[in-house]
């Protein structure tokens, strides 16, 4: 929280720079937690941007734009300081702050949460004298939003790390291996995904009926996509906002191939409260709805498609948590983490590693012709 403060009081902007699990948690619970548009109003908080998860030079061009005009700070999250698409921004962002307020002074306000001993990030660190955070060497990026990784952003965009933290320990007690099957959300929620996965649905669709849910999805399809995607096997992830996503893929999942479940995250009560109005000329029809509550509105919605898709042969699961806070974002965060790796297991494969994901990487090094991976450009080379 320190740390939090000295970047809040230094900085209108603070760029998180880090690809897959070293963002898209906090990204997730930022966004569940924040105004919508609260970028529109006046906030004693920084904006937090997020970086380093793309090569796009049109976005990266806009984003040093903008940069340009704000006083801004770097959390840079990379275990090893060399993922290509976080290097090549940080090296972007640091040049940047380093013109704009001396190396000095840059350098308070430019954070690493990095390996304790290792790794170009440390190395870094610790010559230039960031403030840093360490990842615990046992915990994979996609589990680690509840460690600083996650923690850090969160905290400076001004929620409250400790009732995160706290909803996620009720949540582990929740689901120790001593709490029996029945009254065990994780072991539950595991233990169905995979019985419809050996009934032949391949792919489980989470949906939201919340638009600050968004990166719900992003989230959780990289914790189950890199969790279980392996040795041949894996239900695939995909997500959906609802309701608006009905009027896209609404058709596809009511009549399309049948390969699919649903998992509905649902939010039970809002933090506001806004009625439908009364129309005097009523040429929408909906003057039935006048005086009634929009989440009443959206909760029938959720119902309605609940049951037109069951009848239409997608499984339902139905996940609740009360509100969208701190507690309970925080007990929905470690209720998938803990069921994600009890799901692994019950498919036979390692929900903690990801062999796969250095292929690209491979490949990509040897086109741009990296000093080392002679061999391999030839031999790509030949393929094209």
């Amino acid at each position: 929280n320190r740390t939090a403060k000295t970047l809040q009081r230094e900085c209108d902007a603070v760029v998180v720079a880090g690809i897959g699990g070293s963002y898209l948690g906090a990204r997730m619970v930022i966004d569940a937690l924040a105004n919508t548009f609260g970028w529109l109003q006046e906030s004693k908080y920084p904006r937090i941007l997020f970086a380093g998860n793309n090569i796009g030079e049109d976005y990266l061009s806009e984003l040093i734009g903008y940069l340009k005009t704000v006083s801004f700070g770097i959390i840079n999250i990379s275990k090893s300081g060399t993922t290509t698409e976080t290097a090549i921004t940080f090296r972007l962002l640091k040049t940047l702050c380093e013109q704009q307020r001396g190396k000095e002074e840059a350098a308070k306000v430019i954070v690493a949460v990095t390996d304790a001993k290792r790794g170009a990030a440390r190395v870094t660190a610790d010559k230039e004298g960031y403030k840093s955070f360490i990842i615990p060497d046992n915990v994979g990026g996609r589990f680690s939003v509840l460690t600083p990784v996650g923690l850090l952003p969160i905290a400076v965009a001004g929620f409250d790390i400790a009732a995160l933290v706290k909803g996620a320990q009720d949540m582990e007690a929740q689901t120790a291996p001593e709490v029996p099957f029945m009254e065990h959300p994780a072991a539950v929620y595991a233990a169905i995904r995979n019985a419809l996965y050996q009934d032949g649905k391949k792919i489980e669709i989470l949906a939201n009926y919340q638009p600050k849910l968004h990166n719900l999805g992003e989230w959780w399809k990289q914790l189950y996509g890199e969790s279980e995607g392996k040795d041949g096997k894996g239900i695939f992830p995909a997500s959906v906002d609802l309701t608006t996503d009905l009027h896209s893929m609404g058709q596809w999942i009511q009549d399309g191939e049948r390969t699919i479940f649903e998992t509905v995250v649902s939010v039970e009560q809002p933090n506001t409260c806004l009625e439908v109005p009364s129309d005097e000329e009523n040429l929408d029809g909906l003057n039935f709805l006048a005086g009634r509550r929009i989440d009443e509105v959206n909760k029938m919605a959720e119902l309605g498609t609940k049951l037109a898709h069951v009848d239409g042969g997608v499984p339902n699961i139905r996940l609740s948590i009360t509100k969208l806070d701190e507690y309970h974002i925080g007990q929905l965060i470690y209720m998938f983490e803990r069921a994600c790796g009890i799901s692994g297991l019950l498919l036979e494969v390692n929900p903690f590693d990801q062999p796969g994901v250095e292929a690209y990487k491979k490949n990509m090094f040897a086109l741009l012709c990296k000093p080392g991976c002679e061999a391999e450009t030839e031999a790509i080379k030949a393929r094209l």
